[in-house]
Order: C-alpha cells, then structure tokens, then sequence
C-alpha cells in the first residue's frame, strides 16, 4: 500500500493570537538564500552583523548577546540554567504561565525557590520582592517583563534595583516585549535577559536572543559545577560566536539569515518609532473592542501593547468565536491559559502585524461574529472608534 502526499500548501493565516505572528516578506525572501556552510566566512559576517543588530535592538554594549538555536523556551531556560548552580536561591515573581514555567527550571536546576505571586493580569509589587529579600541570601531575582499569558506589562525600575541592593541578580523574559515596547538593558541594568523571534521581531520561530551582562558573566566564570545543559552552556556557546569561532554545533542558517533581515528592519524603522506605532494600533484596537462592549482583561496602566488581552462578553460562546474567526475570515487569536481559560481573549499586534489595516480588518470581522453571538452593542460602532484613535 502506497501514500500519496500533495504539495505543501498551508493556508493564509491573519496571526493574531500570542504567536508566532506574520513575518515580513522580506524575511521569507531572505530564508531562501542559497544556504552556507556554518563555518563559512561569509556566514560569519552573518552573525557578527546579527550580533550588532541585536545589541541594538536590545539597547546594550554586552559582548555575550547572540541567538540561541532554539526557540524561546530554550532561551528561558539557557538563562536560567546558566546562572542557578544546585542550592542557589531564586526568586520568581509569577503573574501568569511564564512565571509558573521559570519555577519549574529553577527546581529542575536543583535551585531553592521562592515565589512571589500577583493576581494574574496584574503585576507584581516591588515591596512583596524587597520583603523576602530582606529575609534570604537570593542569588538570581527572575520576572516576565510582557506576561504572555495576561497582556500584563511588567514594571522593571524598582524590582531591578532591589535585586542589586541585595547583590542578586536581575534576570528577564522580554519574549513579547522585544522589539515591542522599551526594553533597555543597560540603561536599566538588566542582567540577563532573553527573548524569542516570532513576537514583535516578526521573524518565524527557532531562535532564542539572549544577553548576557558584566555581572552575569562573572557569576557564569565563577560557576563550582558544569552547566546542566550542554547545549544551552554558554561558555560554549558563546565561543562559536566570538572570533574564536570555535565549533559547538550546526547552527540553523536559514533561521539566522531570517533573524538578521528581521532585525534590519528593526534598525531601519528604529525603535522608537516602532514602539510608538505598537501603542498607537494598540489604543486603536481597545477603543473599537470596548465600542462592542468588550473590556481589557489586564491592570489598567500596565497592558501590553503587543498582546491585548481582554474579557469574553457574558453568554458569548468562546471556541465558536475563534473557530469562527478562523474558518470564515482566516483570522487567528489566542484563548486564555491556566487560570483564566474560558475567560479571555489574547489578540496579538506584534511587529509586522501591528498596522491599521490589521486592527480594521479583525474589528470587521469580529463584529457579525458577536452580534450572531447574542452580543448587544451599537452596530457600526467599532470602526469609528478606532478611527478616532487614529484621526
């Protein structure tokens, strides 16, 4: 008995869930290069101009900053692996899902953990951190600066400082953040902090941007044990990376050519720019939701621009609506997770994605959705309240 297979024909999806989101056809031109060796010399100029780009779009001078090959996951977890030895403490701050999985590494990591918990969708409180600070030796404070599962955006300032105050250090998820929202790293003197490429880079899933500080490097040299991970080890790693070029593994060339013609774009728009236009799409599409009587799920002052979360209207049928969403116009959003499964909505507006056709077209979409739904609001309001935003 034989199978016959068709051609691969995926199709056209509008990416507005938590990810990944759609990627600039420039960055699919530039996965379709002619590949290279990994070792090749003009690969190598790929990944030095990579490197620089993503000190850029990290804002930071740290020689150890490169993209792991691997997904984002694999970024949290070489961040945290690196950094706890087994009997080392850490602190999690936990608001969401993410939160939960940097608990599960550090104990994976045979680390000592301690918690501090937020109402998920709010964020974390520094004197909730400064208190059990004050009664442990922590070597590592960890928090997600762009929760992913709530649209809670993360207030960094006051939680950093404490960290050093008790000489531990500052370690970040910026995984929907990056590229974004403002993520500073020395300015806001951010130890170690890692991201992923199919959020606000707008780049497909597959490698982990990750940073590396002064202070995290010392701790990194001062290990007394070997990293747990081989692969993830960064005093490998980071030998491939630098002129040594030292070999540790095959690294994935077409992810990296899409990486840097993601990260090009970055550059060529700048960031503030890019932060502004985040914000501006994101005002526009709350104010054409909460037309439809629809409102933020996330604490007021601290949503996301990048991933919006929002409650599900009373008596409205949340899998009919995103299963609607997908068969009838080809759009995708995010469900709720853990905690707040059945709950919300998470509708990404991440990089490529953010743009005022995108908010119009899931606004005109969603409408007749709702209203087949039972939902009551004045019909037409939508479009003319986010266009106020935008007017």
């Amino acid at each position: 008995m034989s199978d016959t297979y068709r051609e691969l024909n995926p199709p056209v999806r509008l990416l507005l869930g938590p990810g990944p989101s759609n990627v600039d056809p420039r960055v699919l031109r530039a996965m379709s290069a002619p590949l290279l060796g990994h070792l090749d010399p003009e690969f190598v100029k790929i990944m030095d101009e990579s490197k620089r780009l993503l000190q850029y779009t990290f804002q930071t001078e740290n020689y150890l900053t490169l993209p792991v090959s691997a997904t984002g996951s694999a970024g949290m977890e070489a961040a945290l692996c690196n950094m706890i030895e087994p009997g080392d403490t850490a602190l999690v701050c936990v608001s969401g899902v993410f939160g939960e999985r940097m608990c599960d590494i550090v104990e994976r990591c045979q680390g000592k953990l301690l918690r501090v918990d937020a109402e998920w969708g709010h964020v974390v409180q520094p004197e909730e951190v400064e208190a059990v600070l004050k009664q442990n030796q922590v070597k590592v404070v960890a928090i997600v600066h762009a929760e992913t599962s709530t649209g809670a955006h993360q207030p960094l300032g006051d939680i950093g400082r404490l960290a050093h105050e008790h000489d531990a250090l500052f370690l970040v998820d910026t995984v929907t953040s990056l590229g974004g929202c403002p993520v500073k790293v020395d300015e806001w003197h951010l130890d170690v902090v890692y991201s992923g490429t199919q959020k606000c880079l707008s780049c497909p899933p597959g490698l982990a941007p990750i940073t590396f500080g002064p202070r995290a490097v010392k701790a990194l040299e001062a290990r007394k044990t070997k990293v747990q991970s081989w692969y993830l080890d960064m005093t490998m790693v980071q030998r491939y990376w630098s002129q040594e070029r030292f070999y540790h593994h095959t690294a994935p060339i077409s992810m990296n050519y899409a990486f840097r013609e993601a990260l090009r774009l970055v550059h060529e728009e700048g960031l503030e720019a890019r932060w502004e236009r985040h914000q501006l799409n994101h005002r526009a599409l709350l104010a054409g939701l909460q037309a439809m009587g629809i409102q933020p799920f996330a604490q007021e002052g601290h949503r996301l621009p990048s991933l919006n979360s929002v409650r599900i209207p009373e008596g409205v049928n949340d899998a009919r609506v995103r299963s609607r969403l997908l068969l009838d116009f080809g759009i995708e959003i995010g469900g709720g997770l853990g905690k707040v499964k059945g709950q919300i909505w998470r509708i990404g507006l991440m990089g490529y994605n953010a743009t005022r056709k995108t908010v119009l077209t899931f606004l005109s979409a969603l409408e007749p959705i709702l209203r087949s739904e039972g939902a009551r609001f004045e019909a037409g309001a939508a479009l003319p309240a986010a266009e106020k935003v935008y007017g």
